[in-house]
């Protein structure tokens, strides 16, 4: 009987034991999940403030809207990184393996994306050192039109002729730019071709009396109008008047068909192409 009794009062103790052991782990965890989720909450908050204020901070300096974008996303998405990390720290997890494991994960997902991180690199490159912005019309990898969105990955642009055009930031980047509006002055070249018979300085000075008819025409720089060439069948003036880039094709074709009309009002003839025809005859001797 006093060993039976032994043994229950040592399963009993054992018992007890595990029952206490349990509640406090139970406890403990429970402390480290609620610390944990404590550390979310109040670190994603904290983030979203953070981002808010530097969203506000940017707009209030009027730094470019994409910079702001950018900037404040990746801020976001830092921070955020950083409190999940912190709270598994709390639970005690091991977060060196796990950073490990996202490492790896991030490299093997970077050589997938080769082509879409070169051009977030050059997405970052367009925000720092701006070539191009918002608003202004430039000639990339072949294309031409006005910059609608400066994307992280993409350039969007509209066509003259009103298409829609997505290049990769990476082409922007890689290839020449050139950009029609960055300078707040622009020259228009024109070439207008007068007949041999006609007088120089009459056909000067009518295309003078056409450029003084468009107030778009800046007197600083002065147009010139220099004789360019003695062509086969025209004596060719070169005509490059300077206007804001807003005004550019405005003059060019205005400018075009101004001088026209003078040429026909005081009778400058715009020759055709010509080419003299000889026929020799030959008489069998």
């Amino acid at each position: 009987m006093n060993t039976n009794a032994v043994e229950v009062a040592d399963v009993t103790q054992s018992n007890t034991t595990i029952v206490e052991t349990v509640q406090s782990m139970g406890v403990e965890y429970a402390y480290r999940i609620l610390g944990a989720l404590a550390i979310l909450i109040i670190g994603f908050w904290i983030a979203k403030m953070v981002k808010t204020l530097i969203v506000r901070g940017m707009k209030h300096r009027k730094v470019d809207e994409t910079l702001i974008s950018f900037t404040a996303t990746l801020l976001y998405v830092g921070l955020k990184i950083a409190v999940i990390i912190a709270a598994l720290e709390a639970l005690q997890v091991k977060t060196a393996s796990f950073i490990a494991v996202l490492g790896a994960a991030g490299l093997a997902v970077g050589l997938a994306l080769q082509g879409s991180l070169s051009n977030f690199a050059a997405g970052v490159l367009m925000i720092i050192f701006k070539p191009v912005k918002l608003g202004d019309f430039v000639e990339v990898n072949g294309v031409s039109g006005t910059v609608k969105e400066i994307g992280i990955l993409t350039t969007e642009l509209d066509t003259l002729d009103n298409k829609h055009a997505v290049v990769p930031n990476s082409s922007v980047m890689s290839n020449n730019i050139i950009n029609y509006t960055y300078n707040d002055k622009r020259r228009v070249d024109l070439v207008a071709g007068i007949s041999y018979g006609d007088d120089i300085d009459k056909a000067r000075s009518a295309i003078e009396e056409a450029l003084a008819e468009f107030d778009e025409i800046l007197s600083d720089p002065k147009p010139d109008i220099l004789v360019k060439a003695m062509a086969d069948s025209s004596v060719n003036f070169d005509v490059r008047p300077w206007c804001k880039p807003a005004d550019y094709w405005t003059i060019y074709y205005g400018v075009t068909e101004a001088i026209k009309k003078k040429f026909d009002e005081q009778g400058i003839v715009i020759p055709f192409p010509q080419r003299d025809v000889h026929i020799y005859e030959h008489t069998a001797g």
